[in-house]
């Protein structure tokens, strides 16, 4: 099967800028919907994303090579942080226990 075909999950950070948002930092989230649903639940953030908002973190769903924005958050700094960190033990464990 190639891997146009897949559909994979992404988590991706952006930033405010005077253009808009930039992209800056994409973590791979794995091939499985309900598994990326439940991580981008577990993170920190306001669902209300506005012009005062600096960052946001969007799940993205890529199928056949086509991004769909599936859900968005905005978070503090502070957030951001607590956020990377809880990506990436859910990655390592993912990664680490397939079983589960």
């Amino acid at each position: 099967m190639s891997n146009m075909a897949e559909t994979s999950f992404f988590i991706v950070l952006n930033i405010k800028t005077g253009e808009g948002f930039e992209s800056c930092g994409k973590f791979f989230i794995g091939n499985n919907r309900g598994l990326a649903n439940n991580i981008f639940k577990k993170l920190k953030g306001d669902k209300k994303v506005t012009e005062k908002s600096i960052l946001t973190l969007d799940l993205m769903e890529t199928s056949r090579g086509l991004p769909v924005n599936m859900q968005v958050i905005s978070c503090t700094l502070e957030e951001l942080a607590e956020n990377c960190k809880l990506i990436t033990k859910e990655i390592f464990m993912r990664l680490n226990l397939k079983e589960l």
